[in-house]
């Protein structure tokens, strides 16, 4: 009689904001020894956050691609993510450890949230924090966010120029991240 496995657990592992020095000590630990890695490569181009934690993954681990569409329409994405949770659920039922690297943090804006909604009813997940940008540009920049009773808004740049403006005018202090294409409007 064959011995059942327990299901894998996945690891949304936070891989910070691009200088592979800045990830935990748990994220390199769990880099180091996976045998399936999975990733968000946005519109076929390389992954930044596998390129964050190449150097600390072994060479012979399995890599999970989940190539995500970048478009306003949300549709395209949601049918890379079932596809990509589905290709990891496969390893996870097998008993297989899965590792999801995500730039910065997994719960803070990150990829890691969509396959987490479709996995974490069946499997157990871990979320691994990471360095976000918000906390490692404030760093570089020797500026302090806020202190004692300041309020931080964190604004995502993808969202309407006025509504961004309203915000903008009602804060103390505002992060706002997602800027790429948005530069023009922030």
């Amino acid at each position: 009689r064959q011995a059942m496995s327990s299901p894998g657990t996945l690891y949304g592992v936070g891989v910070g904001p691009g200088d592979p020095e800045l990830m935990t000590v748990k994220a390199w630990r769990l880099l180091s020894t996976a045998k399936v890695i999975a990733y968000l490569a946005a519109n076929g181009s390389d992954s930044t956050a596998r390129s964050i934690a190449a150097p600390f993954l072994p060479d012979d681990a399995q890599e999970i691609i989940i190539d995500v569409p970048m478009r306003t329409e949300r549709e395209p994405a949601q049918a890379a993510y079932d596809q990509g949770a589905a290709e990891i659920a496969t390893h996870l039922a097998r008993g297989d450890d899965v590792v999801m690297l995500c730039e910065g943090d997994p719960f803070f804006y990150g990829s890691f949230i969509y396959v987490f909604e479709r996995l974490a009813k069946s499997f157990d997940c871990v979320v691994v924090p990471g360095v976000t940008s918000v906390t490692a540009c404030a760093a570089e920049m020797r500026q302090p966010l806020s202190r004692r009773d300041d309020v931080l808004k964190v604004l995502p740049a993808t969202m309407d120029a006025d509504r961004l403006r309203d915000e903008l005018a009602t804060c103390q202090t505002a992060a706002i991240i997602k800027v790429g294409r948005h530069f023009g409007k922030v």
